[in-house]
């Protein structure tokens, strides 16, 4: 008997937990094992779909598994919720806030929901308030936060009872770097300091070297676990990054992700980056002759596409994936223009009363470029993104579309030279697939036969043909996210607006997305898009970063990554060089 051996905080064995669906029954969990140790942070890593919140949910005694074996903190969740629920922190993905309460107030309710005595809440509310930088906000409305400051009281709320294990569900999706940085040293403290045992889930791969271990699960298996670096090494020297000289990244991307035995390729500034199935790299079509191929170090996402492997990745793209037809856009051909400008923004600037959302925003977006627009939560870009669609009229300065003044022009006539697809993809769940492409089509003026080619045109340029009697709000994320782009293409825009597309996709799902994007930009389509993906932000020609409604900085990735240049960090990368920008540019005292 291993008597010093402390028992897991989390045991789970064989774990299933099924759904009923329009196809039959969904496994959701499949077979789940694994163990987490006391004190230690586990990160529990999966696209949108892996099963994560249901493993959560049962963990936290809000499900019931259908079979298979629970321990969490020795009390089995089916039989003793009540006892275990005192003993657990959990924050479901909207953190679980009252927006139409003060941050005391939500403090409040945790605490009686939890049964905290009120003689003790004052001594337990200071030190969470100060380790979340809330305590001058007390008195204000939760729904008058940022993001990120919503982000701390959630992970305050579910610590006010001072629980052993704390379960948190993608606590960090849809926030910048910075309010993520700031998080994930709230809970390493907690963790290091009160010997928490923290289960995160995060559709973030590069969030995984924060943990001291690492869950991998996708479609409701697992497909690994074990420390951070042990998967990593597992992909070493499986990783390339591949140029061929006069062939542009965007060019060579979907050239090399056709060959066998390359299990992913991702465009970079200089080249693509590829992973391979074997240690040497498989032979290259002769027209790719002469090319470079130099190892490099893996990412965690290098580790989840090798794990996932070609079976898989054949399986997801086996319904045409969007970027492998051939349709053509009748209205823009001719690709990337520096001299023709899509876009132009001269001292735009929106307030509301007193505040400036967006001060005196200048840059431009030429014909056929991928432009990013980055910033953390609150910077304007939102603002900025409904002034470009016609919502929201500016308060002075020049905004001018496809050489059209939006301040002096007829707002139903610049709509239709945009196509606008929002993060939460504006879909009608309860209507099909070709339904909601129609009710789109309708209102930009298409009917009859032209609406129908068009509909069945673009089912099967994004590969929906299969899925297009089955409801929106019943797809797969990725799917969703694939008729999102095809109802802001119905009409064949000139300029595409993308707010946050790929949130919550797995990895997959976004390399299809951004081919796509690719090969839309090379026929002249400009693309201005948000992401908190400082990793998609790569793919950008140019980016524009703002804070508090200002631009900060402006030009390419590489230009972007040199401002952050020091002696401590020769070789940023662009999240470093978003956060010490920001930093920068911060007033002092001003909580994220």
């Amino acid at each position: 008997m291993a008597a010093d051996r402390p028992s897991p905080s989390i045991s789970l064995r064989n774990v299933v937990r099924t759904f009923p669906s329009p196809r039959g029954v969904v496994r959701a969990l499949d077979d789940v094992s694994f163990d987490v140790a006391e004190g230690t942070m586990t990160g529990l890593i999966g696209p949108d779909g892996a099963g994560k919140t249901t493993l959560l949910r049962i963990l936290a005694g809000i499900l019931g598994a259908d079979s298979g074996n629970v321990r969490i903190l020795g009390y089995d969740p089916a039989t003793e919720a009540p006892a275990l629920q005192r003993q657990i922190g959990y924050m479901p993905q909207k953190f679980g806030l009252y927006e139409d309460l003060t941050v005391s107030e939500n403090l409040d309710f945790h605490s009686d929901l939890h049964g905290v005595p009120a003689e003790r809440r004052k001594e337990l509310y200071r030190p969470l308030l100060s380790m979340t930088a809330l305590s001058p906000f007390g008195s204000r409305l939760a729904g008058k936060l940022s993001g990120g400051m919503k982000q701390k009281l959630g992970v305050a709320c579910s610590l006010v009872h001072a629980p052993p294990l704390l379960l948190l569900d993608e606590p960090t999706v849809g926030v910048d770097p910075v309010s993520r940085r700031e998080l994930w040293e709230i809970l390493t403290a907690q963790v290091r300091n009160k010997n928490t045992t923290l289960l995160v889930s995060t559709a973030y791969m590069d969030e995984a070297s924060r943990f001291d271990r690492v869950v991998i699960l996708y479609e409701g298996k697992v497909l690994g676990e074990g420390r951070p670096d042990d998967l990593l090494g597992e992909v070493r020297g499986h990783v390339f990054h591949v140029t061929v000289p006069s062939w542009s990244s965007r060019k060579l991307e979907p050239r090399l992700a056709g060959v066998p035995g390359i299990l992913d390729a991702v465009g970079e500034e200089n080249g693509v980056r590829i992973v391979t199935s074997n240690l040497t790299l498989p032979s290259l079509p002769e027209d790719l002759a002469p090319f470079t191929s130099i190892p490099v170090e893996p990412r965690f996402e290098d580790a989840f596409m090798q794990r996932l492997g070609r079976a898989s990745l054949e399986k997801r793209t086996s319904s045409r994936s969007p970027g492998q037809l051939g349709w053509e856009s009748k209205r823009a051909e001719g690709g990337r223009d520096d001299q023709t400008d899509s876009i132009v923004i001269r001292n735009l600037t929106r307030t509301f009363g007193s505040f400036k959302a967006v001060d005196a925003l200048t840059f431009n977006v030429h014909r056929g470029e991928i432009f990013g627009l980055l910033g953390a939560n609150g910077a304007g870009k939102t603002t900025t993104f409904r002034m470009l669609s016609g919502l929201l009229l500016p308060t002075s300065g020049e905004l001018l579309i496809d050489g059209q003044n939006v301040l002096g022009s007829e707002v139903s006539k610049i709509r239709q030279r945009l196509g606008y697809m929002s993060q939460k993809f504006s879909l009608y769940s309860q209507l099909t697939v070709t339904q909601n492409l129609t009710f789109f089509t309708s209102a930009y003026g298409l009917s009859g036969k032209r609406q129908k080619d068009r509909i069945a045109e673009i089912e099967e340029y994004f590969g929906l043909t299969p899925y297009r009697q089955e409801s929106a709000g019943l797809l797969p994320l990725g799917f969703r996210q694939r008729l999102a782009l095809a109802a802001a293409l119905a009409h064949e825009p000139s300029i595409l607006l993308l707010d946050e597309p790929t949130s919550g996709v797995d990895p997959l799902a976004r390399r299809e997305f951004w081919r796509t994007i690719s090969q839309l930009s090379f026929r002249g389509v400009s693309v201005l898009v948000t992401t908190h993906f400082m990793t998609e932000a790569e793919y950008c020609d140019r980016l524009a970063i703002m804070a508090q409604g200002k631009l900060l900085a402006l030009g390419t990735p590489a230009e972007i990554r040199r401002r952050a240049q020091s002696p401590d960090t020769p070789d940023p990368s662009l999240e470093d060089a978003f956060i010490f920008l920001l930093e920068q540019n911060q007033p002092a005292g001003l909580p994220s």
